[in-house]
């Protein structure tokens, strides 16, 4: 499956936000990448361009490919609530966004890596899809084969931010999602309103 393998920099500078976290080379070049750099004179982006960069900022942020991203705007539409938010909450209920957040993994990429390779369980079973779209109790843990890795155990001991929806045992290695977030809870910096104007034309 086509993924982005190439350099995160550039991408983050393409949107003028660190979307895959600390950078130092994004702070040391926070403009648009191109050959005439910061001193470039560029044209007003159209309305049309705002919505489309603000929905590939998203993708970009969570690993998701186009289909999946328009199946889950479609599956957003149609439940009860916020359109952008309930898109929102469902992109952070993905089983690699999870393993993200509770401090398994450094990255995204990192978190879609180890649940690729199997080392991650949801309710006591192996889950190797990182799309798998966690459900309110789920639990999830690191499998009891893979606690000694010295990626995840990296990873956890320089965890220093927890989020209220989900909650962490660290002596077990593993955590409840216990409700999806509220959209104040969610710390990305993404205009998800833009995104829903664009679909909605």
């Amino acid at each position: 499956m086509a993924r982005y393998r190439g350099p995160r920099t550039k991408i983050a500078r393409k949107f003028g936000d660190a979307i895959y976290g600390a950078d130092k080379y994004f702070e040391r070049k926070n403009y648009p990448p191109g050959f005439h750099g910061a001193n470039k004179k560029r044209r007003k982006t159209s309305e049309y361009g705002l919505q489309l960069k603000e929905k590939q900022k998203a993708k970009y942020t969570y690993g998701v490919l186009e289909r999946q991203f328009l199946n889950l705007f479609k599956k957003a539409s149609a439940s009860k609530g916020v359109t952008g938010e309930v898109l929102l909450q469902l992109l952070e209920s993905r089983l690699d966004n999870v393993v993200y957040r509770m401090g398994i993994a450094p990255t995204r990429a990192a978190a879609r890596q180890l649940v690729t390779h199997r080392h991650i369980t949801v309710n006591g079973e192996i889950v190797n899809i990182p799309s798998y779209t966690l459900r309110i109790g789920d639990i999830v843990s690191v499998r009891e084969k893979s606690k000694t890795l010295e990626a995840i155990s990296d990873s956890l001991s320089s965890r220093r931010v927890s989020v209220s929806w989900l909650e962490w045992d660290g002596s077990q290695m593993s955590g409840k999602f216990m409700n999806r977030p509220e959209r104040e809870e969610i710390p990305e910096n993404i205009k998800e309103q833009l995104i829903v104007e664009l679909y909605s034309k």
